[in-house]
């Protein structure tokens, strides 16, 4: 079988119901993003308690990560996708329905257990049923991601500036017609004959080479997050302004996803691909730090992140399916399971880290929603005063 496709665009209806829950389901990561700053205010919280909206998110995602294979082989993989499904819908909707900060971070975690029994089951569904072969599904998948991280911040400002409470609704509502068109579309799935064992995603990290792209991807999603976590504080924009220059972000990454890292792996291969892009990655973020307090420096070296998380994404993924010994779920498992631990603590660490060495908020009264246009905010601590 030939494992290009002549396009990866032409796929059976079940395909593309997966691909738009792909897309909804990774709007939930960016969708937040342009009401971090006022909900902050809003709730009186700090940067750092703030950003535990990731960090309960992701983290729960990474550990799920080791159940989905053990579920989705007893109960397949349509039956594995509506349950994350259900899930996304309940607990986006009980975010939305919050009145704490404390709330909200609860219900993103059941959030991402829905979200990790989705992931890895719709990775391996689009694999299996897509036409072209593997590497078309992959650019299809990583299409679904790079259109839905794009989207999130669009739909999180435009919703956010109606009220911090619209990206939550919007979620609920898009994941319910996500929901409708896998049930109506979808074929049911037997579960496999051979059940996957809990044991099996710790297993396969045994294998050298999977570790070593998890371990890779841990880092890069420590600093992948960093930048969408934490960047939205110190780039001292409103609501719609932070939504246009994540959308941008966004924007690069789809292309690059797309695009952009296919044609550099044909030209370069996959190792030398990853070294020169992790490389100009790290550089960027270090002009980030050096320049966090020049808004236009520090708002165009995060849109340009875009370019290095896009091809990034794709050449990681497809190398992880490329050297894993094991069976792609496993291997999806074990490689989704330290890369979300990597993106969940960064948000927090960094609040935590500006709170630690640059001192914190005098007041949870500074964190008003003005504060944030305010001459006295400090960009360096995410405070006013």
């Amino acid at each position: 079988m030939s494992t290009t496709a002549a396009s990866p665009f032409k796929q059976p209806r079940a395909v593309w119901a997966v691909a738009f829950a792909c897309v909804v389901s990774f709007m939930g990561i960016g969708l937040v993003d342009p009401i971090l700053p006022s909900l902050a205010g809003k709730l009186h919280a700090t940067p750092a308690q703030v950003e535990l909206l990731f960090t309960s998110y992701l983290v729960v995602t990474a550990v799920a990560m080791l159940v989905t294979g053990w579920v989705s082989s007893r109960i397949g993989a349509k039956r594995t996708l509506v349950a994350g499904l259900i899930l996304i819908v309940v607990f986006s909707a009980l975010a939305g329905s919050s009145h704490t900060i404390g709330q909200i971070v609860g219900f993103r975690a059941g959030w991402g257990l829905g979200n990790a029994l989705f992931i890895a089951t719709s990775l391996a569904v689009i694999v299996g049923s897509a036409s072209g072969g593997f590497a078309g599904a992959i650019v299809l998948y990583e299409t679904a991601l790079g259109v839905g991280i794009a989207m999130g911040p669009l739909v999180g400002s435009i919703l956010g500036g109606i009220s911090w409470r619209g990206p939550f609704f919007g979620v609920t509502t898009l994941m319910a017609i996500a929901l409708t068109a896998t049930l109506v579309l979808v074929k049911k799935t037997p579960p496999p004959e051979r059940k996957q064992s809990l044991a099996a995603p710790i297993k396969a990290l045994r294998h050298r080479g999977l570790l070593t792209m998890g371990v890779t991807a841990l880092l890069y999603n420590w600093a992948f997050f960093t930048v969408l976590g934490y960047a939205p504080f110190p780039m001292h924009l409103d609501t719609h302004k932070l939504g246009i220059a994540f959308t941008a972000w966004g924007v690069l990454v789809a292309i690059f996803a797309v695009f952009g890292a296919p044609r550099l792996q044909a030209s370069f291969g996959i190792a030398r691909t990853l070294y020169v892009n992790l490389t100009l990655f790290g550089a960027d973020v270090l002009i980030i730090g050096l320049f966090v307090n020049n808004q236009a420096v520090l708002i165009t070296a995060v849109i340009t992140t875009g370019i290095f998380i896009g091809v990034n994404n794709t050449i990681t993924t497809q190398a992880v399916m490329t050297v894993a010994p094991v069976e792609r779920s496993v291997a999806s498992a074990a490689y989704g399971f330290i890369r979300f631990i990597g993106g969940g603590l960064a948000p927090y660490f960094a609040g935590k880290m500006v709170e630690r060495w640059n001192g914190t908020c005098r007041s949870t009264s500074a964190l008003s929603a003005s504060c944030w246009r305010s001459e006295s905010y400090r960009p360096d601590t995410g405070c006013c005063g």
